[in-house]
């Protein structure tokens, strides 16, 4: 698990540029998520061996200018509740605004260090101009230029000096799997907590100034044993508007970082929205298994297709991911929620499941003679020996002349091949070609 650093600041002053910046420059580990307002807006980022997690709040500006100002301060309401840094970036061009002194004022209200960006500083008269800032009553600055780079170096110096120490962590505690349950404010995750522990109580207690982690509570019954790592408990600000897509995926970015499993429960009277998408993508660009949970189910009326055309509909949205486990649900009736619970541990061992180098050749090889990629060029590309590489999801390796030429189509040919002989349900696959 990793700090959370949020990028803040109104409309158009180069916030997602500097974002970009950050995740590319330091070889992001997730890229864009699908189905959110705006591309990449969430990223890992490292600087001098200090990982962190990039939030930027830009991607979830949604509306006429009107209403920016409103959705400004409660994005800023949830990087100051969530966040243990943030970056308020501003535009030296524009100098400060009545909405930049907004921000600064709820922001020199903060504990948590806040650290001020100058940005589009790529000459000396604009280096003057930024001493305007001062006026922000936030102290120091930083004069960036999120287009070329220059300044962030020492700006990244400043985040990583004043992000906490993290506690240590046991990486393996009695190797208990982490099953986190994510997904939109109201979709039942408490409820659904609740039925499990046989509790009418939240696992993660309201304790002032503990706002931010997600705690791992240890499950022990019905034969299953694992660390339930839980969102729905998390203190919430009353002011902050629990439909804002910001809250769900800010919220969930820890226990997903922090499970192997997350099981993401979905309303069944309000269908795979948009948020449930963006939980999803996050899930499975941090290779985290998965498990779908529509809840509420008990309250849809049904007839015989009504199941099956729902689950089609959800796998239409998460392609070509479509290999995920999707059960029907009701944490009020505790309808298959041990059904649930034996699919998310089925999951988490399907993810730690290990093939052979031999009998993976044996399987694979004759399958790829059948079908080689196709040739590019008048050049044939001839692949000779595949592994599994020994890491903690699965990862295979594919040895070939012109691994240059193999093409996504083929790429997606191979995994569903996978996917089609191994038990790999839920569980997110990377698959690689290799000069041999």
């Amino acid at each position: 698990m990793s700090n959370i650093v949020a990028i803040v600041g109104r409309p158009n002053v180069g916030k997602s540029t500097f974002f970009n910046r950050l995740v590319q420059r330091r070889e992001a580990i997730v890229d864009s998520v699908s189905g959110v307002t705006r591309d990449r807006n969430y990223g890992k980022s490292e600087w001098n061996g200090k990982e962190f997690s990039v939030i930027d709040t830009g991607g979830y500006v949604k509306g006429s200018d009107d209403i920016f100002e409103g959705e400004i301060r409660r994005q800023v309401e949830l990087a100051i509740d969530e966040a243990d840094a943030i970056v308020f970036v501003v535009d030296v061009e524009e100098g400060i605004t009545p909405m930049d002194a907004e921000v600064a004022k709820l922001l020199r209200k903060v504990t948590k260090p806040v650290i001020l960006a100058v940005n589009k500083v790529d000459n000396a008269k604009r280096e003057s101009d930024a001493f305007e800032f001062y006026n922000l009553g936030l102290g120091e600055y930083f004069t960036i230029s999120g287009m070329s780079g220059s300044g962030t170096g020492d700006l990244l110096d400043k985040i990583v000096e004043v992000l906490p120490e993290l506690p240590e962590v046991d990486e393996n505690p009695e190797e208990l799997p982490r099953f986190a349950v994510v997904g939109r404010p109201n979709a039942g995750k408490s409820s659904f907590i609740n039925a499990l522990i046989g509790e009418d109580r939240f696992v993660v207690t309201d304790i002032a100034g503990t706002t931010r982690d997600a705690i791992d509570t240890k499950y022990n019954r019905f034969g299953f044993e694992f660390n339930l790592v839980d969102t729905a408990g998390i203190r919430r600000k009353a002011k902050v508007k629990e439909d804002l897509e910001f809250y769900s995926v800010m919220r969930s970015v820890r226990a997903i970082e922090h499970a192997d499993v997350c099981i993401l429960v979905i309303d069944a009277t309000r269908g795979f929205e948009g948020q449930d998408q963006s939980i999803f993508w996050l899930a499975e660009k941090n290779r985290k298994g998965i498990v779908i949970l529509v809840n509420k189910w008990d309250l849809v009326e049904k007839d015989t297709m009504t199941t099956v055309e729902y689950e089609r509909k959800i796998r239409e949205q998460i392609s070509p991911f479509t290999d995920v486990p999707i059960l029907f649900v009701s944490a009020l009736t505790k309808q298959r929620l041990l059904k649930a619970l034996e699919t998310a541990v089925h999951v988490f061992e399907s993810r730690k499941n290990r093939i052979p180098t031999s009998k993976f050749n044996e399987v694979m090889l004759p399958i790829i003679e059948r079908n080689p990629p196709p040739a590019i060029k008048g050049k044939y590309i001839k692949i000779k020996y595949c592994m599994q590489l020994p890491t903690d999801i699965p990862q295979f390796v594919f040895f070939a002349n012109l691994p240059q030429y193999v093409k996504d189509p083929y790429k997606r040919f191979i995994e569903n091949k996978l996917r089609e002989i191994y038990d790999f349900e839920g569980v997110p696959i990377d698959i690689y070609f290799r000069q041999k």
